[in-house]
């Protein structure tokens, strides 16, 4: 899924760049900003109804207000932000719940009756996130993700190069940021990422 924001797009709309990531493949949408309340839920708003019709989710990062504001299908929540819980109980049970995992300690604390995924990560070094933590690895990756039941998005330095091998790893997807964002055609980015993906599903891991 595609993780996007005005900071991410290369001077791109970020509404052009979700639909052509959808268009490409991409299952889910995560907006994250970081501009002014107005700006956010204009452009928020806009990108919600553009995609839709297409049927594919669209999340917010962190602000649990704003995805019941704006009729978000769900947030992703950080372990420093409002706890999964109550964002459950903020947002009803049919809202996406996601939660970043950053060490495999966080684990202890997850309830698969309130989260629905985690985004685990940084896997890679990444350039995306200023204040990410040191990166974990694919064997932390494989680790992670053969001790939960829950699915597993990784995030964090992935690019087209080694997508097949974050899948070969153990993650049930992918979310990326500048590997959609800095393509120039972020909808044949999106459509090679979907290739990989399917590469490492149907060989053995």
């Amino acid at each position: 899924y595609l993780v996007v924001g005005p900071d991410a797009t290369a001077g791109r709309d970020v509404t052009s760049v979700a639909l052509a990531a959808v268009r490409g493949g991409a299952t889910m949408v995560q907006l994250r900003y970081k501009a002014g309340m107005s700006e956010i839920m204009q452009s928020a708003r806009e990108v919600i109804e553009v995609l839709r019709p297409t049927g594919v989710p669209v999340i917010i990062n962190d602000r649990v207000d704003l995805a019941r504001a704006l009729g978000a299908q769900g947030v992703h929540v950080g372990q420093d932000d409002m706890s999964p819980a109550e964002a459950r109980q903020v947002l009803g049970d049919d809202a996406i719940v996601g939660l970043s995992i950053t060490d495999a300690e966080q684990l202890k604390g997850v309830d698969p009756n309130v989260v629905d995924y985690l985004g685990v990560g940084p896997i890679f070094p990444t350039g995306s996130k200023p204040d990410a933590t040191p990166a974990m690895g694919l064997e932390a990756l494989s680790r992670i993700a053969s001790s939960v039941r829950l699915p597993v998005a990784a995030i964090g330095g992935i690019t087209e190069a080694n997508a097949a091998n974050v899948i070969r790893a153990g993650a049930d997807g992918l979310a990326v940021i500048s590997a959609i964002c800095s393509a120039d055609n972020p909808e044949e980015a999106a459509r090679a990422l979907v290739a990989k993906i399917d590469e490492a599903r149907s060989g053995p891991r």
